[in-house]
């Protein structure tokens, strides 16, 4: 499924099949996660994509043929794709463990060809082994969902009260890690959504109710998942002297003025951006020990529009996934 312009639909194309260039590994695709960051990308939020494009990064396969060099997997070996696809290995922030700020970094479904597909090939550097425990539809969540939502609970911190605004993909499976090590998590869903709300309680949350209301207690930090501006003020009001607020998201629309006096008392606003090969390291090994639940809404290749109208319109609970 490929994408010619932004803001249209996918269309179906069949392509060449290519074989591997030195370093990278071909995947026969089973299973590809629908990532909200593949919306941003479909609908043209996301700015200088590839065009034509195969969108997806969240990638469930096995692996049919290698190029020369490779010696980390073999046919037959079941891999993850995630986000980061290539980094330069050079600059500042490589060189200091920070290649997920490479400016030259290039992201599978955005500048490489991704996972809305039968096949896909990647630098193997960048792919991982799947837990066992996992099938493949609900490990396809792992690689991006898991991934930045681990990412953004580090930055968090290991305060014992988190609040999660937005409970969809990523927030599911953050919940899980954060119970792991203990956390009270509170979670903070749209006005009305009442099925989000029992969702987030089925996952673990000591709390769920609309985001336009007050917290239940003073949280030591917050995530926000949701691609809303409007919610940065109102978690920086539910957070501690002290607190942290963390944007997750690849895309957020305008954060309106605030006062000074919600920021005030040391509260911390920060971003997340993309994630690093050690973040994937350590995720998919808690994932394996822990285990993570994922929860999933499966559909057929050619109903990847469908997916993302779905996920556009606030209709799943849970991770879509599309199998080819």
């Amino acid at each position: 499924m490929q994408l010619a312009h932004p803001g249209e639909r996918l269309a179906l194309r069949e392509l060449p099949l290519r074989d591997p260039a030195p370093g990278q590994i071909r995947v026969k695709i089973s299973a590809c996660g629908v990532c909200r960051t593949d919306l941003h990308v479909v609908d043209g939020e996301l700015p200088h994509p590839r065009l034509p494009v195969t969108p997806g990064h969240e990638i469930i396969g096995r692996v049919d043929a290698v190029g020369e060099a490779v010696s980390r997997f073999k046919p037959g070996d079941r891999v993850g794709i995630p986000w980061l696809g290539w980094t330069c290995g050079e600059c500042e922030f490589c060189r200091r463990g920070e290649e997920n700020l490479c400016p030259l970094a290039l992201f599978t479904g955005y500048q490489i060809d991704g996972g809305f597909a039968d096949h896909a090939i990647a630098d193997a550097r960048y792919c991982f082994p799947v837990p066992e425990n996992y099938s493949d539809e609900h490990a396809a969540p792992l690689m991006c969902a898991g991934l930045i939502g681990y990412r953004a609970l580090k930055a968090a911190g290991e305060g014992k009260r988190l609040g999660l605004y937005g409970f969809g993909a990523a927030a599911h499976i953050a919940v899980q890690a954060a119970r792991h090590r203990g956390q009270d998590v509170f979670a903070f869903v749209r006005p009305g959504d009442a099925r989000a709300a029992a969702f987030a309680e089925q996952m673990g949350c000591a709390w769920a109710g609309d985001s336009g209301k007050a917290a239940p207690v003073p949280l030591d930090a917050a995530i926000i998942f949701a691609p809303v501006g409007d919610l940065v003020p109102a978690a920086l009001r539910a957070v501690r002297p002290g607190g942290t607020v963390v944007c997750g998201g690849i895309h957020m629309s305008d954060i309106p003025a605030f006062p000074y006096s919600i920021l005030w008392m040391e509260r911390a606003v920060r971003s997340i951006a993309n994630l690093t090969r050690r973040d994937a390291e350590e995720f998919l090994a808690l994932a394996a020990a822990t285990p993570i639940r994922t929860e999933t809404v499966c559909y057929p290749l050619e109903k990847a529009n469908e997916a993302l109208s779905d996920l556009r319109g606030g209709n799943l609970t849970g991770a879509a996934v599309l199998i080819p």
